[in-house]
């Protein structure tokens, strides 16, 4: 008797540990730069990019062309004139440089911000749909090598790139 309980345990054992996993794995990078709503983003932040450059090369032009315009009235000017007019010349440069600086940081900020945000977007996304289609992991491939190798039958990136483009497109 108590070798058949023994033999029955080791059978329970044995049969709960065959339970099936449901692993997957996806391109982390991939998923997050083909989600349509970051590359939505990025071409408005492009936008926001390429007016801030030309309003900093336009006012960099107008101070050069003031540098230009003081040379030129320094050779007329007495010392003292001259040294007073540079120096508020270069007070000019100095708070424009300033506030370029302040407005550059600015929008890197909201850039890393609205990226910070669609990542966690993402992440949220992958977790709703590992749960909703039975997995019990879902890994992420990435450069650092956290997946070293994978079937592709276990490479869900595309599909997770489709569902969450579909999901967004609902939403919107």
């Amino acid at each position: 008797m108590k070798k058949l309980f023994g033999v029955l345990i080791i059978v329970l054992v044995l049969t709960s540990c065959q339970e099936q996993q449901k692993i997957a794995y996806l391109d982390n990078a991939k998923v997050v730069n083909e989600y349509q709503k970051k590359v939505d983003f990025e071409k408005v932040f492009q936008v926001k990019v390429t007016a801030f450059n030309k309003k900093a090369d336009s006012l960099e032009k107008a101070i050069q062309m003031e540098a230009q315009f003081f040379q030129t009235k320094a050779a007329k000017m007495s010392q003292k004139d001259a040294e007073t007019e540079y120096q508020v010349l270069l007070q000019k440069k100095q708070m424009q440089d300033y506030q370029m600086q302040a407005e550059e940081q600015s929008l890197q900020g909201e850039g890393q911000k609205q990226i910070d945000t669609l990542i966690k977007e993402v992440k949220a996304f992958v977790k709703d749909y590992g749960k909703k289609n039975g997995y019990t992991y879902i890994l992420g491939a990435n450069d650092a090598g956290s997946v070293m190798y994978g079937t592709e039958s276990n490479d869900i990136t595309q599909t997770v790139i489709d569902a969450l483009n579909s999901n967004s497109e609902k939403q919107q």
